[in-house]
């Protein structure tokens, strides 16, 4: 993560809105434990700080005005419908953001028709506060044993990290440095079910992940980061499958992948990133990061059958000429290719100004106009000798029109920098689509999820990474 700087946003002129797409869910449906049932908080209101545990009834409301910690050995289970309010006005002198911290184990159980709902007060979620980072987030400690994220929104979050913030003081994020993300997890033998979720409204990543096991499985992700950040951040002592998400206006990258601070106690980075739809990423990050995936620092992927639209950039490997250097990706394991990148022609309402000139070398990826220019162009980062070698990408404004993916709904040539997510949207590819085209995709190969068969067994349930399908991005037909 980047040193973050405290910001004021101008108000926008609409109402930011969101969606939760039809998908199918990670089977089977989780049940509580009865025997976590310590705690139960009635149909509320009721306010809460300090430890917290046992059972959050279905409905209730349940009122978050200092930080809340889930103690090690113990779980929270918090059932459909909850709504649980974060108060902005932080903690202490400082007004540190109130973190949802959790040492032991998180069920967050909610229903397509009653989700969980992790937010602030019902006049704080505008537009304006968009990035304004109004609580810290959930923070999965080094000893969170397991934790299920499905059917929740969690939106808001990115407040700053402090002195006296819980996740300086356990020595996860350094203060004055950070921001929260939406989730964070810690423990290299964590069991992380996300899935279901809608994750939005974010100053930091969404899910920054420094340890642990996990299926990320068939979320929105959308307004993710302020002036960096991705949807989904990976480092060392993580074996993740990505799959089936739609990551919308990520500031920097839909996937960074990266097997940062990799020791005898935290191993290489493992992900299996496919069948995602990435959009509109990178546009709001200056200079040469940003455009969808990232891979760097020794990182094992394998990246696939992902359909990327309007984002500035294709898959970058920085260090990627530097074969066993510390910065450079995996190059004789990962495999990151068969993906497809599509455009439109119109321009971003964000370009900044100028060339970026580095050590006195014009480069191009500053004056990038159009989404299409940015796959073209010889970034110094495109690995083209084992990169995207098969992969469909939109050269010119003449590929573009021919590699239309023709989603159900959704105009290829909105302004790319937009992070306003309309809920009338429909990611499923029409009849005809060449992103439907089988023969073009990598369905057989020995890149297969990591848990789709073993899966991760999560609050006494087996969950199962979908399979690998044979079209470009979240949904077929």
């Amino acid at each position: 993560m980047k040193t973050k700087a405290f910001f004021v946003i101008a108000a926008l002129a609409m109402v930011f809105s969101m969606v939760s797409c039809e998908k199918d869910n990670i089977e089977p449906e989780p049940v509580p434990n009865p025997e976590d049932s310590t705690q139960v908080v009635p149909g509320g209101p009721e306010t809460v700080s300090g430890n917290v545990s046992g059972v959050w009834e279905a409905g209730s409301t349940v009122y978050v005005d200092g930080h809340i910690v889930v103690p090690e050995g113990e779980s929270l289970t918090i059932e459909q419908g909850v709504t649980v309010v974060f108060s902005d006005a932080g903690v202490g002198v400082n007004h540190a953001a109130i973190e949802f911290s959790v040492d032991g184990n998180l069920y967050c159980l909610g229903t397509e028709d009653e989700p969980v709902r992790l937010t602030v007060a019902e006049e704080l979620r505008t537009a304006a506060n968009t990035f304004q980072g109004l609580w810290g987030g959930i923070v999965a400690g080094a000893t969170c044993g397991e934790m299920l994220i499905d059917h929740t929104i969690i939106e808001y979050t990115g407040g700053q990290v402090i002195e006296g913030s819980p996740a300086a003081e356990n020595g996860y994020y350094t203060a004055g440095d950070d921001a929260y993300p939406h989730i964070t997890t810690n423990n290299v033998d964590g069991r992380y079910v996300i899935t279901n979720s809608i994750l939005r409204n974010g100053w930091s990543d969404a899910i920054y992940m420094m340890g642990g096991n996990a299926i990320i499985a068939d979320n929105i992700f959308s307004a993710i980061g302020y002036d960096g950040a991705e949807a989904v951040n990976v480092k060392s002592g993580c074996t993740v499958d990505v799959t089936r998400n739609i990551m919308f206006s990520a500031n920097t990258n839909g996937l960074k992948l990266s097997s940062s601070d990799q020791s005898e106690v935290r191993h290489q980075a493992q992900i299996c990133a496919y069948n995602n739809t990435i959009i509109g990423s990178g546009w709001r990050r200056d200079g040469e990061k940003g455009g969808g995936i990232y891979v760097e620092e020794n990182a094992d992927a394998g990246v696939f059958n992902n359909l990327l639209v309007n984002c500035k950039f294709r898959a970058t490997t920085p260090a990627w000429d530097e074969p066993g250097s510390e910065d450079c990706y995996d190059g004789e394991h990962s495999m990151i290719d068969y993906n497809y990148y599509a455009s439109g022609t119109v321009e971003s309402s964000i370009v900044f100004s100028g060339e970026y000139e580095d050590d006195g070398e014009i480069l191009l990826y500053s004056g990038v106009k159009f989404p299409y220019e940015g796959y073209a162009f010889n970034h110094e980062w495109y690995d083209t000798e084992k990169v995207d070698v098969h992969s469909v990408i939109a050269r010119t404004a003449e590929e573009a029109a021919s590699l239309d993916p023709r989603f159900v709904n959704f105009d290829l040539n909105m302004d790319p920098a937009s992070y306003t997510f309309n809920d009338s949207w429909d990611f499923h590819l029409a009849a005809g689509s060449p992103a439907l085209d089988a023969s073009k995709t990598y369905t057989a190969g020995d890149r297969q999820p990591y848990f789709g068969t073993s899966g991760l067994e999560v609050n006494g349930q087996t969950y199962t990474s979908p399979a690998v399908a044979a079209w470009f991005g979240a949904f077929g037909e």
